[in-house]
């Protein structure tokens, strides 16, 4: 029996939260197995968090997404022009809407589907374009506008917004509205865990002229279940059964939740309900076993599964090998890893780029580079073709043992087998080229990357900015800021980056330079919250610039922001010290005013600042009391014959009993 087929528009974005064993499940019409497509969307990765570990996970691979090619079509620099604009202007409506119509783009409805996908997270701006774009005469919302914008409102979780797109959506045109359009609903609803606002879009969906169908329910019931809500699943499945009729979907998308959540005994029941209503399990079902008993730690399970599976006629493919080898290195069992890899061989399952990758990555995680590297080797006579995602792992080992020239010969051999390195690949490179004070070969990286076609990221700019900072190149940290405020990359700054930089230029008395980077800042459209201003603040303020901090905080108030009451306080005992009572009435008399705009008594206010102050001042001497005694114990624990260390952790002298 064919199972309903599953679009892209159905799979569940928030994906990239699944566990490290989560396998998405995916039913397709057609000759194509629907395994097979599934193993084009998994790749094994060990970028959990690529600077601190090396942790294995799957991640989705969007079609293209290893073989990234720079994006050079006709929307990009339109798209970029936007995006600009609104970053810049995001606040000021008015600016901003006289911004864009004097810009002179062309709007048309793939361009604004391109700017509302650019906006990403930033939910607001999608929104302000999307408002402004509709008012151009000649131009109306296609239905993929419209579906991009009830993703991003979904997002935001703005769902009255939604409704009142979806109404408009009916007074422009009726035909706009089709199942799809409650499908991505759905989905939103089931990834805020609102799984009662989700089951309502069905009976919704009549008004609007969409009777929901078999197709419909399933998608209902794979977000319920990708997010965490499967005993709800699987209760409105119960409820469900005599309007829609059971598929191998919907069966598959409880397993696959119920397994998730580690739940193998009623994972195990919805395999006996489906073989009762006629649907034997596929190489997708016996694929999501595989996995919840891996991440359960089942192992001994896990191989019984994949004899049960060979006996039954349903052989396994590279995704069932694949899961166990993952389990397996996870807890560093390479040799059993490498077992199941020559089974798999053996039963002439030909292992493909995740296979290899996922071993790799396992050897790497562990420190046996060699392995990874003989495993490299052995992939390339299979005429197997690594992936930047398969050399990411080997750059990534290579970084943690601080080995810069390997890393550049490793990027050298990728390209002569016709690999690009992507952003990930560069940004290894640099982060370790600076780490070791080699800011040279980062900064030759970097322009092979742009050679390359590729547009650095704030994570780039990062890299290089804190480089540069850490070898005292002042003036060069200040140009990468500049050009990554520049080119719209820094929308809120970065607390930690911004912090180091402004007080190491104003410890270097550059305070000149401080203040033009700071105006570059306020001038690039940069969202200047409280955190920003009171890093700026206080950064002039410790280094000597007290009257300079007190001009910056009257422009903050200025633009509405109300300093933090521990930043009132410390300005207010600098001024005292300096006598300047104009300034500290000026300030004061704003700061009444803004507290009692926000139904807050200045007396309140100023007595919770000096509170928080004398906190702060406390916690720093006892940081440095615990420093100073930790670099005492530090010499002494050892050298000093006198003392002695206990099972406790406790230092005794040595005529004391041990």
């Amino acid at each position: 029996m064919d199972s309903p087929k599953t679009t892209a528009e159905e799979l569940n974005p928030s994906q990239k939260n699944q566990s490290p064993h989560d396998v998405s499940i995916v039913h397709n019409d057609g000759s194509e197995d629907g395994d097979e497509k599934l193993m084009n969307r998994i790749i094994s990765s060990i970028s959990a968090d690529r600077r601190r570990g090396l942790g294995l996970v799957f991640l989705e691979n969007k079609s293209g997404i290893y073989n990234h090619q720079p994006n050079c079509d006709e929307y990009s620099t339109d798209v970029e022009k936007f995006y600009r604009i609104l970053r810049k202007y995001h606040s000021r409506v008015p600016k901003l809407e006289l911004a864009l119509q004097e810009c002179g783009v062309v709007i048309r409805s793939g361009l604004v589907e391109r700017v509302l996908n650019r906006c990403g997270d930033a939910g607001n701006l999608g929104y302000r374009f999307f408002a402004w774009a509709s008012k151009q005469p000649g131009y109306r919302h296609s239905y993929e506008v419209y579906k991009s914008m009830i993703r991003i409102l979904g997002k935001m979780r703005q769902f009255d917004a939604v409704w009142a797109l979806i109404e408009e959506m009916r007074r422009e045109n009726p035909q706009l509205i089709t199942s799809d359009t409650f499908v991505v609903l759905m989905r939103r609803f089931a990834s805020a865990r609102m799984v009662q606002k989700a089951i309502e879009v069905l009976d919704e969906m009549p008004k609007y002229g969409c009777e929901p169908d078999e197709h419909v329910f399933g998608c209902l019931l794979d977000a319920l279940c990708k997010n965490g809500s499967v005993k709800e699943a699987a209760s409105l499945f119960e409820d469900m059964r005599i309007q829609f009729t059971p598929t191998l979907k919907h069966f598959t998308s409880l397993l696959y939740g119920w397994c998730r959540e580690g739940k193998l005994m009623e994972a195990k029941y919805i395999l006996v309900q489906m073989r009762e209503a006629g649907f034997e399990p596929d190489i997708v079902v016996y694929n999501n076993l595989l996995s919840g008993y891996a991440l359960a730690g089942k192992m001994l399970d896990a191989f019984d599964l994949l004899q049960e599976m060979k006996s039954k006629g349903c052989n396994p493919n590279p995704t069932s090998y694949t899961i166990l080898i993952q389990a397996l290195c996870s807890k560093e069992k390479m040799e059993e890893a490498m077992r199941v890899f020559v089974e798999m061989q053996r039963n002439s399952c030909v292992a493909d780029v995740v296979t290899y990758t996922t071993l790799i990555s396992g050897f790497c995680k562990w420190g046996k580079i060699n392995k990874a590297y003989e495993l490299l080797d052995s992939m390339i006579r299979q005429g197997c073709t690594p992936n930047q995602m398969t050399y990411l792992h080997i750059l990534l080992a290579h970084e943690k043992k601080e080995e810069l020239e390997e890393c550049m010969e490793l990027v050298d051999e990728m390209r002569k087998f016709g690999c690009i390195p992507d952003l990930s690949i560069y940004n290894t490179v640099i982060r370790l080229a600076c780490k070791l004070g080699e800011v040279k070969e980062g900064v030759k990286a970097w322009n092979d990357m742009e050679a390359s076609g590729f547009s650095p990221g704030v994570d780039t700019f990062i890299i290089m900015i804190n480089g540069f900072l850490g070898q005292g190149c002042l003036v060069e940290t200040c140009g990468y800021f500049k050009e990554m405020v520049g080119r719209g990359l820094l929308s809120v700054p970065q607390y930690g980056t911004l912090k180091a930089l402004l007080n190491a230029l104003l410890r270097m008395d550059k305070l000149e330079m401080a203040k033009d980077l700071w105006g570059c800042i306020m001038t690039k459209g940069c969202e200047l919250n409280v955190y920003a201003w009171t890093i700026w603040i206080h950064a002039l303020f410790s280094n000597g610039h007290v009257k300079e901090a007190c001009f910056y905080c009257l422009d903050m108030l200025e633009v509405g922001v109300m300093p933090q009451p521990d930043t009132f306080a410390k300005l207010m005992r600098g001024l005292r010290k300096l006598y300047n009572r104009q300034i500290a009435a000026e300030i004061t008399e704003k700061v009444r005013k803004m507290a009692a705009d926000r139904q807050m008594t200045f007396k309140m206010y100023k007595r919770r600042g000096e509170r928080n102050l004398k906190e702060k001042v406390k916690a720093k001497k006892d940081g440095r009391k615990r420093r100073a005694r930790r670099r005492r114990w530090g010499r002494d624990d050892l050298s000093n014959p006198q003392l002695c260390w206990l099972p406790d952790g406790m230092v005794v002298r040595r005529w004391d009993k041990c």
